[in-house]
């Protein structure tokens, strides 16, 4: 019999790593069909010999000063906002939370805005709406405004949780309501903008992953980069909240110290993104639920899970965004709302699969 359980337990394990192998193999896919994608044809064979060392300038040029960075923010973008998700899901014990849909989004991009307006922290140098036209003059003050504006959304989110025992419907109401709140003050700033930072404003908030160079990706990464950290260190601690808040102090953790501690480094993680790549909804909230069925609610499995599927997803929604109607490029971040909303609607109904 305990044969029997172990065959079944290793059977169990194995299915978990083919599934993250298989995720794995998607991602490296689509950052491949993305490389593959632009004005320049470049072959596949030509994108491997490149990022291997080889290729011609010209190849080298194109791949490593233009896609490869809008690649790599992609991935950056979609690992911060897909974790982000997963940890705030089952630190708010809310399986319809994450950035964008609890309003840590939106105010990170009023903080933001107030900072490119009102401290000149970003200009438009190229009216023409070219991919490249904004730029961030001053990504300290934009990255500490859009933070102070979202943690003051997580701390209301945090006192409702803790003070109202809000549930899950009733909180993801008051993330509309503070999501309504810091849109329309969002909108009073651009109604009392001049021309040019009206349309810096207007272009920023579409979202956009080919503003970046490598040196704004090597900020971002770092931070999702501890991120990441913390939660895989932290994978049990998670584990056991899903058996309830009594049950984890039971085993010794400091659940009020995990909260806090997740929700700051999610809202630094979002303020971050927001500030460098603007809005880009729902990738918080599809991509762990979508994890979550393949591999359960494990979260030895599901944090490198959100990990991979944020990842992939944002490139085939950039990769969607570039091919659909080319050249013209769409915004991603009016590609990911379309694409989301529909599954939010499903999820709200549903009641979602709570972690």
């Amino acid at each position: 019999m305990k044969k029997t359980d172990l065959a079944a337990y290793n059977k169990y394990i194995r299915k978990k790593w083919i599934v993250l192998l298989v995720m794995v193999g998607l991602l490296f896919a689509s950052a491949i069909a993305s490389l593959s994608v632009g004005s320049a044809k470049v072959s596949i064979p030509d994108i491997l010999r490149t990022v291997f060392g080889g290729g011609t300038r010209q190849q080298n040029a194109i791949i490593w000063n233009v896609r490869m960075p809008r690649v790599a923010t992609a991935m950056v973008v979609g690992i911060a906002l897909a974790l982000s998700g997963c940890v705030m899901q089952n630190v708010l014990r809310n399986p319809l939370a994450s950035a964008s849909t609890l309003g840590v989004s939106q105010g990170a991009s009023f903080g933001a805005a107030v900072a490119i307006v009102y401290f000149g922290a970003g200009i438009q140098v190229n009216a023409g709406g070219a991919s490249s036209a904004l730029t961030v003059t001053n990504p300290a003050m934009v990255t500490l405004c859009a933070f102070l504006g979202g943690i003051a959304t997580t701390a209301i989110i945090l006192g409702l949780a803790r003070f109202r025992g809000t549930s899950p419907a009733t909180m993801v109401l008051a993330g509309v309501a503070i999501s309504s709140m810091f849109t329309g003050a969002t909108t009073l700033i651009q109604y009392f903008a001049d021309e040019v930072q009206l349309s810096t404003l207007v272009f920023w908030t579409f979202g956009d992953l080919g503003s970046t160079g490598w040196e704004d990706l090597g900020g971002m990464a770092v931070i999702v980069a501890v991120l990441c950290v913390y939660c895989i260190l932290h994978r049990w601690d998670f584990n056991a909240l899903l058996s309830g808040e009594e049950t984890a102090i039971s085993l010794g953790i400091n659940v009020k110290r995990l909260t806090l501690v997740n929700m700051v480094l999610c809202c630094l993680c979002s303020s971050v993104i927001v500030s460098n790549v603007g809005l880009i909804s729902f990738i918080g909230l599809v991509a762990p639920h979508i994890v979550r069925m393949v591999v359960g609610n494990n979260h030895v499995y599901l944090i490198p899970g959100s990990i991979l599927g944020g990842a992939t997803l944002l490139l085939l929604g950039d990769l969607f965004a570039r091919t659909v109607i080319s050249p013209v490029i769409l915004p991603i971040g009016a590609i990911t709302s379309f694409l989301g909303g529909p599954l939010f609607l499903y999820l709200l109904f549903k009641g979602g699969k709570r972690p």
